[in-house]
């Protein structure tokens, strides 16, 4: 499920923003940007978001801007000499007259940082939890807006469906007298006019018919869309309940679709009707991956 949340946060030496974006996925796959001296408290962040948030692909992106004084990094001069020394030797090199901008080159890798790594305080630590804690929230609020839409479209499809398999339903009570029509015009044109016992032909009818009878598969497709629906009300996780139900329900609509061969203009309206229902049903599946 889509979202994005970023908050900002104070601390003692200065600022820090943590955002948050998530797009759709089927399981939680987390990614993390941040300053390296905040590494120690990456585990921290990531037990806060396995506890927040279900599912989704999660990137998290923090900031961290020093103001004060006393947590200005110093220069690295042996870096700086370094980046010098090679700029005076492409100079020479290549016959150049510039010269170097000492803004441009403060800019570069390593020139501004501490001579030594140091763990980050305890005051910085309480702001980067804080400032998970309150965007996993807004990223919450952010994606419970967005199901809720998902989740109404998700019924109305369910609807759609429902109406389909009771359709197919109608369609198929008038199956036997379709296959008598067909089995007579068939056994005319091999006997050339010989006369065929109603009951025989009636029999006949009946064991084909059997053999394509689809009500069980439309009482399935008729239950697990009201599964659906169920599990959409209740609220909570659902999306990973959803992907069974979906299989379920794709193997029921193809399984009426093998079904409904021989029945003349019957069988072509059956035929749309089960690929109409099919098509709703990818159109859940697409939407389920938006639901945690």
């Amino acid at each position: 499920m889509t979202g994005f949340a970023r908050v900002r946060k104070q601390f003692d030496e200065g600022e820090i923003v943590l955002s948050l974006k998530s797009v759709n996925h089927r399981g939680l796959d987390l990614h993390f940007r941040m300053p390296q001296e905040l590494d120690p408290l990456e585990s921290d962040v990531r037990a806060l978001l396995k506890a927040g948030v279900a599912r989704g692909h999660v990137q998290i992106h923090v900031q961290c801007t020093r103001t004060t004084a006393a947590a200005a990094a110093p220069v690295n001069l042996q870096i700086l000499d370094a980046y010098m020394q090679a700029f005076q030797k492409a100079s020479q090199a290549y016959g150049l007259d510039g010269k170097p901008d000492l803004n441009a080159m403060l800019q570069l890798p390593g020139v501004l940082a501490a001579s030594e790594e140091h763990e980050p305080g305890e005051s910085l630590a309480k702001a980067l939890l804080d400032a998970a804690s309150e965007a996993i929230a807004a990223l919450n609020a952010f994606r419970e807006r967005e199901g809720a839409a998902t989740a109404k479209e998700i019924t109305q499809r369910c609807e759609t469906l429902r109406k389909l398999a009771v359709r197919m339903g109608e369609i198929r009570e008038g199956a036997i007298p379709a296959f008598q029509k067909r089995l007579r015009e068939k056994l005319d044109d091999l006997l050339q006019g010989a006369g065929v016992e109603p009951q025989r032909l009636a029999q006949e009818a009946a064991i084909l018919a059997d053999r394509s009878d689809i009500s069980e598969e439309l009482v399935r497709l008729d239950t697990h869309a009201l599964e659906v629906e169920k599990i959409i009300g209740s609220g909570g996780e659902a999306g990973k309940r959803l992907d069974f139900l979906l299989q379920e329900m794709n193997r029921e609509s193809n399984t009426i679709l093998s079904k409904t061969g021989g029945l003349g203009d019957l069988g072509l309206t059956m035929t749309e009707l089960g690929l109409s229902a099919k098509a709703e049903i990818d159109k859940i599946r697409e939407q389920s991956l938006n639901l945690e």
